[in-house]
């Protein structure tokens, strides 16, 4: 039965590199996110340190680690961190479509 993880990105500093790779690692997202594996994704606001959140659905937290692997930003160098935790969010309007329901 699938579970929902959270991953939050922690980017270097190098913004260049960022920028060169953004399309190929959004149409990579694209991908999951078509194929139902990734809910949603986007990095944090400009005030913050550079990094950002995806939400997946998925089996097991090594299938999520291997969608992170083979990320082009994983690849390029641009992820500095990656933090990947299930998450259980019981409230909210969103709640269903994150628990599977």
């Amino acid at each position: 039965m699938a579970s929902t993880f959270a991953v939050i990105y922690t980017y270097t500093d190098d913004t260049a590199l960022r920028e060169a790779t953004r399309p190929t690692h959004r149409e990579y997202l694209r991908g999951l996110a078509d194929d139902g594996a990734l809910l949603v994704a986007g990095a944090w606001a400009p005030s913050e340190a550079p990094g950002g959140l995806l939400v997946f659905r998925a089996e097991d937290k090594a299938t999520v680690q291997g969608f992170v692997d083979a990320d082009p930003y994983t690849k390029a160098g641009v992820v500095a961190k990656a933090d990947i935790r299930e998450w259980v969010p019981p409230l909210g309007p969103l709640a269903p479509r994150f628990s599977g329901e």
